[in-house]
């Protein structure tokens, strides 16, 4: 049986997007990659970075970067700033309607600075 490799190895390209202090502790901010605008979340004091669609499918608005940052059972999600659905951060997986799932992208820190990573 021949595993895939991890989402990680499979990376064709990182975007750099912009510098960590640019995203305050426990907030999120949205950024224009390729055309998609992504919500990047910073959790916490460190570089735990997440990114997310920034389309709530709900309210079908770009908002959730707007969200608000906690865990449910110890999963890191968001809370959507509008009809308050709640997705994961590291699947994009909705932890209230298990039919919804948005794109969620690898994100990473290097010398301070955030990429999104690019299959």
């Amino acid at each position: 049986m021949v595993q895939a490799l991890p989402v990680r190895e499979r990376i064709t390209q990182w975007v750099d997007v912009c510098s960590l202090s640019d995203i305050q502790p426990n907030t999120g901010v949205c950024a224009l990659v390729d055309g998609e605008q992504i919500a990047i979340f910073r959790v916490g004091y460190g570089a735990d970075v997440y990114a997310i669609s920034n389309y709530d499918p709900f309210s079908k608005a770009f908002v959730l970067s707007r969200g608000i940052l906690g865990d449910r059972k110890g999963i890191v999600k968001v809370a959507s700033p509008i009809y308050k659905q709640n997705f994961n951060l590291f699947t994009g997986e909705c932890l209230d309607d298990a039919t919804v799932k948005i794109p969620a992208y690898p994100a990473r820190v290097v010398n301070n600075r955030v990429q999104i990573g690019k299959l």
